[in-house]
């Protein structure tokens, strides 16, 4: 794991401790808002740009573990994540939507690091990727409209328009770069000249657009700090429900030790980063829901590097997940 990304939790903490710090300058705080959208979009174009979409077949040369990824990630966890809003977050709407929005768009990059320091099937995991990012782009406006729009009215138009803007430009953007890379250098260049360079400036734009929020909409964390209490123990109950899931069915599919980890860690990792561009371009007079999808990160990335020391301890070796 390199720097940059044992680092996340502490960069995002000083990037919010920043934005509040500038928020108290008044043509920042009244400026900055205008600045998070078009940070998230560069962002999220880099993290595109690993995505290999030309591979999305691969997938399924292990249709048995692809159908439980898929299954997991997009048949129980949308249901599963209602449910965990209704239980803990049922009197707070807009943390209940911005809790359903983490939990249902899975990770499409660095949840790969932690599979590979667990000892996983780093391969198989790859393989997953593209259809992470095509299925919750196509799933997130309709999740947000039927679980959502029961208790809170929803823009339809504006929601897919935010879509299209903010998440399917960047994505257009970065597989046409891709390809004109590759074809005039080749993959070994673009994966060992370009993509280890950009990691470091996706982290980058997701700070400022980080401080940014918070610079401009901080006041109301800063009035309602309860918010990260409410948020912990469904995130701990989603954590621990989901690892114990994974680990069921991996003793009945059944799958060997390195497919477990990629299992596990497939269906706990999650995607902040683009559900907190809908969030923000879809509910810009609903900070809260922006907020909590910062705040996710910072329980989500120490509850993984827990997970990895569990899932050592108890898939020792190798062969047959032995649970």
């Amino acid at each position: 794991m390199s720097f940059w990304e044992k680092s996340q939790p502490i960069f995002i903490l000083l990037s919010v401790v920043l934005g509040l710090l500038l928020g108290q300058v008044s043509w920042v705080s009244e400026s900055a808002g205008t600045l998070v959208v078009p940070f998230l979009m560069l962002m999220l174009a880099g993290v595109f740009l690993h995505v290999p979409l030309r591979g999305l077949g691969r997938a399924f040369a292990d249709l048995r573990f692809t159908g439980w990824n898929l299954g997991i990630n997009f048949l129980w966890t949308p249901l599963f994540a209602w449910v965990l809003g209704i239980v803990f977050l049922i009197e707070q709407p807009e943390l209940r939507i911005g809790l359903l929005m983490l939990l249902v768009t899975p990770c499409t990059d660095w949840y790969l690091v932690f599979i590979h320091l667990t000892g996983g099937n780093v391969r198989l995991a790859t393989a997953q990727l593209p259809w992470h990012l095509i299925l919750q782009l196509l799933l997130l406006p309709i999740y947000l409209l039927v679980y959502v729009g029961a208790f809170v009215t929803l823009d339809a138009r504006l929601l897919v328009e935010s879509v299209l803007w903010v998440l399917v430009l960047p994505l257009i953007v970065a597989t046409l770069a891709r390809a004109v890379a590759i074809w005039a250098k080749g993959v070994d260049w673009l994966e060992g000249s370009v993509l280890s360079r950009i990691a470091p400036l996706q982290l980058v734009f997701l700070l400022l657009a980080i401080s940014a929020m918070f610079a401009s909409q901080g006041s109301t964390l800063v009035d309602r700090p309860e918010i990260i209490v409410w948020l912990l123990p469904p995130l701990l109950v989603f954590f621990g429900v989901n690892l114990g899931l994974g680990l069921v069915i991996a003793r009945l599919a059944p799958f060997d030790r390195g497919d477990c980890v990629a299992l596990c860690f497939a269906t706990l990792a999650r995607n902040s980063p683009i559900a907190l561009a809908i969030a923000v371009a879809a509910f810009p007079e609903r900070p809260l829901i922006a907020l909590s999808l910062v705040i996710g990160p910072l329980i989500e990335l120490p509850l993984l590097a827990v997970v990895s020391q569990f899932l050592k301890r108890v898939l020792p070796g190798t062969g047959r997940a032995a649970i």
